[in-house]
């Protein structure tokens, strides 16, 4: 999978995780200050990017992301 797609893949899932608008988000979006970092969302999404990428990531990795580049970057090494 190309960055640019796993980048819009991971975009979705998030804006859907987190019930947010996709035109809203982008790779500099912060989980913490511009989503509210719930964990219980963060399970969701992690559980998403597994069933959608087949994938394997930790929650503990997933949730020290600090934005959704950071956890583009934390599943292209899984891929």
């Amino acid at each position: 999978m190309e960055r640019n797609e796993l980048e819009a893949k991971i975009l979705e899932l998030v804006a859907a995780s987190y019930k947010k608008d996709l035109e809203s988000l982008s790779m500099e979006t912060s989980f913490k200050n511009d989503l509210g970092g719930a964990s219980v969302q963060m399970v969701a999404l992690v559980a998403e990017i597994e069933n959608e990428l087949d994938a394997t990531i930790m929650l503990s990795d997933a949730s020290a992301c600090a934005t959704v580049g950071d956890l583009v970057n934390l599943v292209e090494e899984e891929l």
